[in-house]
């Protein structure tokens, strides 16, 4: 229990410790600090997992260690990001987002251990609330709009989750079975519990969860939250909670699988993950505003990851390695657009031109970024999404894997069409000119991010293979 425990509980002792400092300069080194003892105990965790707690209430399985992993991984060089970052944003406090920040890490591992689907949503609302005052950052009319919005349908969202755990535990006492939320509880009652009640309990927290995912049509907030947000915020939105959310998809997949209520739930994740790369790609087009553009690919990403999952097979390892993929990836595009907003104090694309001569550093991160969540090589989004086209046609779901192929070019072009002009050319002569510029810290996290999508381009490290074939095993059909 005691890994479990400092998994959650040093990023609190951070959070009171961030509250207490008096000096803005110093809470993002503290940050950093945290985010370094927690990512030591995650790969403490990796290495040597601890056993499952008394109750079966925590347990780091392969799907949990994976999301984990990522999260860590994207925290750390968010808080170094941050010390470069908020040197630059002097003109307001940083109290209420470095302790936000800690906040959120805590509950973010918690979802990722814990086995209680109850616990679970806790821990997920306790993510949502703990970034809405990130959002606002900024304390502009923007960005107020874009809190209040996100707070509002996220919080429907898994308000209709909460929904779905009631029916959850009233399908037990139908059964006349003990009343559990357990995951393990209920997939071994899943022979007796209600068909009825728990597809009702399915229904509900595809919805639920998938509006914290950002499933269109359930993603309206995600483009207002990520364009008004600071970069590192909106890496951690993508990168970090979306994987949280997918991570409940993936337990709700587990209990499905139990109780063969899986057609049904693939069928209904290929529908909606389709639904979100064709919305992204008719949206994603000669989109002016960069971090928008940002948002619409992040509602692309999460529906590669559903139809990965509905069509099971070998594409729930592509899924899986996807959550590490575009995660790293949104890292480097997010925090590189937060060095380029900062540098021309404009999002527009008509503003922004010649990234590359201004910034070479921050330009070429976010052009090298571009050109991995598009899914080229040799970068990691290659591998996932080439595995789940594959299989797609392997399984002669023709039509599927023709939609997907196609949204994925429209992306492509569409994206290529607003990054290309921002980062290539000469800077605009009526450009604003500010104090940004590049250094280490503020390029650096970023690089690493981008250096390790590349080498997971083309080398997925032994541990890392079984751990992912670990996983795809818990979400296979059994015969």
């Amino acid at each position: 229990m005691f890994f479990y425990a400092a998994l959650i509980i040093l990023p609190l002792i951070g959070a009171a410790a961030t509250w207490l400092i008096p000096f803005d300069r110093m809470r993002p080194k503290v940050l950093s600090l945290f985010a370094c003892g927690h990512m030591a105990i995650t790969v403490r965790m990796l290495v040597i997992t601890p056993p499952e707690s008394p109750g079966g209430w925590f347990h780091l399985d392969a799907l949990g260690k994976i999301v984990l992993l990522s999260t860590s991984l994207l925290f750390l060089a968010c808080a170094i990001y941050s010390i470069g970052y908020l040197n630059y944003r002097r003109e307001r406090s940083n109290r209420m987002l470095c302790v936000g920040l800690l906040i959120c890490l805590a509950a973010a591992s918690l979802v990722t251990i814990t086995h209680h689907l109850g616990l679970m949503w806790v821990a997920l609302e306790t993510t949502t609330i703990s970034m809405a005052p990130l959002i606002y950052f900024n304390r502009n009319a923007r960005s107020i709009e874009a809190t209040w919005k996100y707070l509002l349908i996220c919080s429907v969202g898994v308000a209709l989750a909460l929904i779905g755990l009631y029916f959850l535990a009233y399908a037990t006492i139908v059964a006349k079975v003990e009343p559990s939320l357990l995951l393990d509880d209920l997939m071994r009652y899943a022979g007796k519990l209600s068909s009825g009640w728990v597809h009702a309990a399915v229904v509900f927290l595809l919805v639920g969860f998938g509006t914290k995912v950002g499933l269109a049509p359930l993603h309206t907030w995600k483009p207002d939250a990520y364009g008004e947000a600071p970069g590192l915020v909106g890496a951690l939105l993508s990168g970090g909670l979306v994987n949280l959310a997918f991570l409940a998809l993936l337990r709700v997949y587990q209990l499905s699988l139990a109780t063969n209520e899986i057609v049904f739930y693939q069928n209904a994740l290929i529908v909606m993950g389709l639904i979100s790369m064709i919305i992204a790609a008719i949206f994603m087009a000669r989109q002016t505003d960069f971090k928008r553009m940002l948002a619409y690919s992040s509602v692309e990403h999460v529906g590669i990851m559903a139809v990965a999952l509905g069509l099971g097979g070998k594409a729930i390892f592509g899924a899986l390695f996807h959550i590490l993929a575009n995660g790293l990836s949104k890292g480097v595009l997010f925090l590189s657009s937060g060095n380029i907003h900062r540098s021309y104090n404009s999002k527009n694309t008509d503003h922004v031109r010649g990234a590359l001569r201004r910034l070479p550093w921050s330009g070429g991160l976010f052009l090298a970024g571009f050109i991995a969540i598009t899914g080229s090589p040799p970068f990691a989004p290659f591998i996932s999404e080439f595995t789940i086209i594959s299989s797609a046609f392997t399984q002669g779901r023709m039509l599927i894997g023709a939609i997907f192929l196609i949204s994925l070019t429209i992306i492509f072009i569409g994206m290529a069409l607003t990054v290309l002009p921002m980062v290539m050319g000469d800077v605009p002569a009526d450009s604003e000119t500010t104090s940004y510029r590049d250094s280490l810290l503020t390029v650096g996290p970023p690089l690493v991010l981008l250096l390790l999508v590349f080498v997971l381009g083309v080398w997925i490290p032994a541990p890392l293979m079984d751990l992912l074939n670990e996983a795809t095993a818990l979400l296979e059909v059994r015969q």
